[in-house]
């Protein structure tokens, strides 16, 4: 008899839902995303019991018996905040008090362990979880796929939308700092339209986007012509060559047409197709646009491109232009 599976543990909670409770443990090392948990919880704190002491310890320099005194009832009876730093070079003193701190917390004070990664301090981490401390993981924005889906968030958060080439574009304009990422964000709420688009994007930000291979398919591809050709120029006045244009087009119509017209979901086709799930959400999002007939005429403009672009034209900027073009203006827009 096959022994049951025990269920995975749930999952706790963001950095952007989570709320004040007496043991509150931030893993990872994306500072920005850590600093807004931390902002949250003291404001929902300050909003459901007034004013905050809040104190600060930095557990690489702890000194013994400094979480109780912190702890200890206060003479104003402010509600109490003890956000404790650095976990990941904490000190023996720091994990010894810290051991029996979260044996019997004290309800009516919040404490926010904050830890960075790697192996030091695993005991007093494990102890935390034991406990039943909210665990928020503050992790970098690894990809594209990340930090448009933080982008897309932040707008949802607000109750405004952004269409999701503009927010692939912001991704691209502003690079992998999470912070910088936010406060581009932030620009477009505050300055920005209700709803922004690529354009909007463009007005604020088109002189840090740079014009890769695999942006000027995906303006190709969800049939903006005029920017996709836009995008290709640039690109080739910044150096890029035709050869891995033509492959980035390839590449990405290639899944499209493995996935077109198939069923399942996208976990399951991802093998199939060698892509990765995302990818293959992303194709199947695209295909709808085609129709086999599409596919078709833009697999063989892309097949002209190819051999113009390795010796048999003259020009290959403007076979790939011409490839651009016919697969911008197939399908439905």
């Amino acid at each position: 008899m096959t022994p049951a599976r025990r269920p995975a543990p749930a999952a706790g909670p963001t950095w952007r839902d989570v709320e004040p409770a007496p043991l509150v443990l931030l893993t990872g090392p994306e500072d920005y995303l850590a600093a807004r948990a931390r902002d949250r919880v003291r404001d929902l704190l300050k909003d459901s019991r007034g004013p905050v002491e809040l104190s600060t310890v930095d557990a690489a320099a702890y000194a013994p018996g400094q979480l109780a005194a912190l702890a200890s009832p206060s003479l104003f009876d402010d509600a109490k905040l003890i956000h404790v730093s650095n976990l990941a070079a904490m000190n023996d003193d720091c994990l010894a008090d810290g051991l029996a701190y979260v044996q019997a917390p004290d309800p009516e004070v919040v404490v926010l362990w904050e830890h960075s990664g790697g192996n030091r301090g695993k005991k007093l981490l494990d102890a935390l979880k034991a406990a039943g401390a909210a665990v928020v993981e503050c992790k970098p924005l690894k990809n594209d796929r990340d930090k448009s889906e933080f982008i897309v968030t932040e707008f949802r958060t607000h109750r405004r939308r952004i269409e999701p080439d503009a927010a692939r574009a912001l991704a691209a304009a502003v690079g992998s700092s999470t912070a910088e990422l936010a406060a581009a964000c932030a620009q477009l709420l505050s300055d920005g339209p209700e709803s922004i688009t690529f354009d909007d994007v463009e007005k604020y930000y088109g002189g840090r986007v740079e014009a890769t291979a695999f942006k000027v398919a995906d303006a190709a591809l969800a049939g903006r012509a005029e920017n996709a050709l836009k995008l290709w120029r640039q690109a080739l006045d910044t150096g890029v060559d035709p050869v891995p244009m033509v492959g980035a087009l390839a590449a990405k119509l290639r899944t499209i047409a493995q996935v077109h017209g198939t069923r399942g979901g996208a976990g399951q086709l991802a093998q199939r197709v060698g892509a990765a799930p995302w990818q293959v959400e992303r194709a199947q999002e695209e295909a709808r646009r085609f129709s086999e007939e599409d596919l078709v005429r833009a697999l063989r403009a892309l097949a002209e491109a190819d051999a113009q672009v390795k010796g048999e034209g003259r020009d290959p900027a403007y076979a790939v232009e011409r490839a651009i073009t016919t697969i911008a203006l197939s399908g439905r827009r």
